[in-house]
């Protein structure tokens, strides 16, 4: 017995598709199988298992632990709740590994997987190497058990450990994601005056949808904090990995300005730490680490990379522009939305100063938010390799460790390809508008050299 997975849904840091089309339940059997003999072989016999709130996820949970327990891998099943909530559960439970069935913040009829072994990032060539074992039918047999635990409550008792914040007045917008039940237990131990929205899961996602990186999923939590006149507001993604934040006066704080933000407590107790923040990022952001005495490392876009990366050189921060947020100090590392939130209360405290002041103290530029432009998933890669070859010949000052990133006396403009969509994405930072125009302007004759007409949507 083997099986070919569609070639699409093997993505670089999880596994993605849409059902019913690139992915299907015979896909996470197969995962099952592939991803509990990987375990097997490395002297494992236990994987935790959740997912998140979209309505294909049941479906493809009751087949991939029929895969892995085809396996002969045991399996704790921690049922709905978000991505950190098993990343928790890897971390904390007596398991050698874990599977998150989750969509993150894609389009409702999308689904997929992220994977964990021995408490490190489970992607790149391994993720190629599970469609190889696939596809030769490389798996062992077994009978594996299936336990179910209730590990909710103990994961928003690590959400609190040590918490030390004010009472603010907060709004918090699950959007009607995985997060919405955790987020429902949180705010009944934290102090002040909370406000939810959206906390009950839909996969249906009515309200808006589940991505607080795009400024129109923020329109209602803007209004609340408005209306309301609340110290901040909070929003989440589908999975309740990234965060949004919304200040005091309704303006939306990016993640890599949210980095910024909590560089300055980390290096206060950690100084010349080694802050991390991914290629999408502001140069504002490299910059002000260096000039708090941190050393500022950039990495490849995409939580695996940089939870790797966190791993290799021992940063104790990072971040991402979409809202993924890293701490290694107190915490174990991962990606976590809802400890960002709590993170944030407690900065408020550490730093003495409301968000909407530490959001005025923020540096200015003239900076594009995150474009993505549909591409084809078969000629993405191809754009951009084709961009860099250019660009190599030209001698342009260039990064290239996760697409091309290029300084000009201008600023700096990036094309990289997206790892979850089929789209290319592009970003571009300047000191003046007239110099953002001209970095637009290589984007799009690189484009065109490559028969490609940029059409951003959103």
């Amino acid at each position: 017995m083997s099986h070919r997975f569609d070639p699409t849904l093997l993505r670089d840091y999880d596994l993605r598709g849409t059902v019913g089309d690139t992915l299907h339940a015979a896909d996470a059997y197969a995962l099952g199988r592939s991803f509990g003999t990987v375990i097997a072989r490395s002297e494992g016999r236990r994987i935790a298992v959740g997912y998140d709130g979209r309505l294909s996820s049941p479906m493809l949970e009751a087949a991939l632990i029929d895969g892995l327990v085809a396996t002969g891998i045991d399996v704790l099943r921690i049922g709905l709740g978000p991505t950190p909530m098993l990343y928790h559960a890897e971390a904390t439970q007596d398991v050698d590994g874990g599977i998150q069935i989750t969509g993150s913040h894609n389009p409702g009829d999308q689904n997929g997987f992220k994977l964990v072994k021995h408490h490190a990032p489970f992607f790149g060539p391994d993720i190629q190497m599970v469609g190889a074992m696939a596809a030769a039918g490389d798996w062992e047999s077994g009978a594996g058990a299936v336990e179910t635990i209730d590990l909710m409550d103990a994961y928003v008792a690590r959400l609190m450990q040590g918490f030390d914040g004010p009472a603010c007045r907060i709004g918090w917008d699950a959007g009607n994601g995985a997060a919405g039940p955790v987020v429902q237990k949180l705010v009944q131990l934290l102090p002040g005056e909370h406000h939810l929205l959206f906390t009950d899961v839909d996969g249906h996602f009515p309200n808006h949808h589940p991505d607080p990186s795009e400024e129109k999923n923020l329109a209602d939590l803007r209004a609340l904090v408005r209306d309301r006149q609340l110290d901040f507001g909070v929003a989440f993604d589908g999975d309740g990995d990234r965060i949004g934040v919304i200040d005091g006066q309704g303006r939306a704080i990016a993640g890599d300005q949210l980095l910024m933000l909590f560089a300055r407590q980390m290096l206060k107790n950690h100084p010349g730490a080694r802050i991390i923040a991914d290629v999408k990022a502001s140069q504002t952001v490299f910059d002000t680490i260096a000039a708090l005495g941190g050393r500022p490392d950039m990495a490849k876009t995409g939580h695996s990379h940089i939870k790797s990366r966190m791993k290799q050189t021992g940063a104790v921060l990072a971040g991402e522009t979409t809202g993924h947020l890293f701490f290694a100090d107190d915490y174990p590392g991962y990606d976590d939305g809802l400890y960002a939130a709590i993170r944030l209360i407690r900065l408020v405290a550490a730093l003495g100063r409301s968000v909407t002041a530490l959001c005025d103290d923020l540096p200015v530029s003239i900076i594009t938010p995150e474009l993505r432009f549909p591409v084809p998933e078969a000629r993405k890669f191809a754009v951009v390799e084709e961009v860099l070859a250019r660009l190599r010949t030209a001698g342009a000052d260039l990064c290239d460790i996760d697409g091309a990133r290029v300084r000009t006396k201008d600023g700096w403009w990036l094309l990289r390809a997206s790892n979850t969509q089929a789209a290319l994405v592009a970003r571009a930072e300047a000191q003046h508008e007239s110099g953002l125009v001209r970095l637009m302007a290589q984007i799009d004759s690189q484009l065109a050299d490559s028969g490609v007409k940029r059409v951003f949507e959103g």
